[in-house]
């Protein structure tokens, strides 16, 4: 493979070139900044400016995991993030671009979270967020919404709770379903109370897509670009045991790499070629890739839902076979182009093994199309660099299934060691941090 800094300078250069100018800092499509230029302090190697250390992405979340829209009136709704990289000035991005009517936001408060599985926070931290100045804010159908700039001292790897009060919630709910974490929702404002004794406990995000701190001299993102074996099946709750969890501990154990954010947009069942439970890949890329803040990185893992829904039901013609197989490379060219485009450098994962899945089934010819796609990814010349996932959780004996040490047992999903063994599988040489004192995209 060609050394990636040769192939992408030019892209790199245009990059550069770009964020020196003041209107390349604008916001994309669902938000990636303030727009205004980085803060210097003295030397230029110090600019301050914003990076992304939380995300997730958004769907409207199926019947089963939606919320009765009497729980969201008059109600004070905490949720818990775990945050990747530290800062001692925060902004919270919330979102209603599912929403088919304003979400009125009356209130959010930040707090250091005392326990996880109650819900409870530290009072002495509980800080109210503002938004123009105001205590609340209106956000359109469709739309994103930063909160001002507050002073918060969030330290890598930390907790967060995030607590807003709504009176009447939106036509239609924004969400994360695969949370992982717990959520907790009682009726009245309770904005800034200790606890939520009594709460109503779920695990599903709502309304909320992000978290960016401020930072001084060169950091960057890493997006996560995934369906559930990114978004984390099959882990624990309240555990962060999700690949991209193991993958931000290690940037942070390593001093070359601790301004370096994961910022996880992996959703259960994606594909990239169809919406399932919700957008596809390439529906929602410049929502949940461009419109993240100081994104550098991207790592691709999808694929496997595509192959398994498409004989999940029975065989199909070796010619409609060939044409997934197009398709979803042709898919994958598309996200490196658009990636390139904005001067992010894409990184390949190749798709894990999933020979006698439960749930897919899939044919002898399912597993011949994974082998030739996760062939394409390896090929030089297409991801400026591969991680090779697959390796990383096969069974050597039967590298179409998963090692048993690393299957949770549906056959599709590792379990957590073997979501740390693909986070180790990761060579932490491929991030570097931006050589020029102008810092990542805001």
């Amino acid at each position: 493979m060609p050394p990636m800094q040769n192939r992408l300078l030019p892209r790199l250069l245009v990059w550069t070139a770009c964020a020196a100018l003041a209107a390349c800092s604008a916001a994309a499509p669902g938000g990636t900044g303030s727009g205004a230029p980085a803060q210097t302090h003295g030397r230029a190697s110090e600019a301050v400016h914003w990076l992304g250390t939380w995300a997730s992405s958004q769907q409207i979340p199926e019947p089963h995991n939606a919320l009765p829209p009497a729980a969201l009136t008059n109600a004070t709704l905490r949720q818990i993030v775990h945050l990747s990289v530290g800062g001692h000035e925060l902004r919270i991005r919330f979102s209603n671009v599912f929403g088919t009517s304003a979400l009125r936001i009356v209130g959010a408060h930040i707090a250091e979270p005392v326990s996880r599985t109650s819900g409870q926070i530290d009072p002495a931290t509980d800080t109210p967020l503002s938004f123009g100045g105001r205590a609340g804010v209106t956000i359109p159908p469709g739309a994103v919404y930063y909160s001002d700039p507050v002073a918060f001292d969030a330290k890598p790897l930390s907790d967060l709770a995030v607590t807003i009060y709504l009176r009447k919630p939106p036509r239609r709910q924004t969400s994360h379903p695969g949370s992982r974490e717990t959520s907790f929702l009682v009726h009245g404002d309770h904005l800034a109370a200790a606890s939520l004794p009594g709460a109503m406990r779920f695990n599903h995000w709502f309304f909320l897509s992000g978290v960016d701190v401020q930072v001084r001299g060169a950091a960057a993102a890493v997006v996560t670009l995934g369906d559930s074996i990114t978004d984390g099946h099959a882990t624990a709750n309240n555990s962060d045991t999700r690949w991209p969890d193991d993958l931000a501990r290690r940037l942070q154990a390593s001093p070359a790499t601790r301004q370096i954010s994961v910022l996880n947009v992996g959703t259960g069942g994606n594909r990239l070629l169809r919406y399932g439970l919700g957008p596809d890949a390439l529906a929602r890329f410049d929502r949940d890739v461009l419109g993240q803040t100081g994104v550098r990185y991207l790592i691709v893992l999808e694929g496997v839902n595509d192959l398994g829904v498409a004989t999940m039901h029975g065989p199909i013609s070796a010619a409609r076979n060939a044409a997934l197989v197009r398709n979803i490379i042709g898919a994958y060219r598309q996200i490196i182009l658009r990636a390139h485009a904005h001067g992010i450098e894409v990184i390949g994962g190749t798709i894990t093994p999933f020979e006698g899945s439960n749930y897919y089934h899939p044919s002898a010819a399912t597993l011949r199309d994974r082998r030739q796609i996760n062939a394409w990814i390896r090929a030089p010349g297409h991801f400026d660099a591969v991680v090779d996932f697959a390796k990383a959780v096969r069974d050597p004996r039967h590298p179409q299934r998963l090692a048993p040490a690393y299957d949770s047992g549906d056959n599709l999903h590792p379990n957590p060691a073997g979501y740390r063994a693909m986070a180790n599988a990761i060579p932490l040489s491929l991030f570097k941090l931006p050589a020029t004192s102008a810092g990542p995209r805001r």
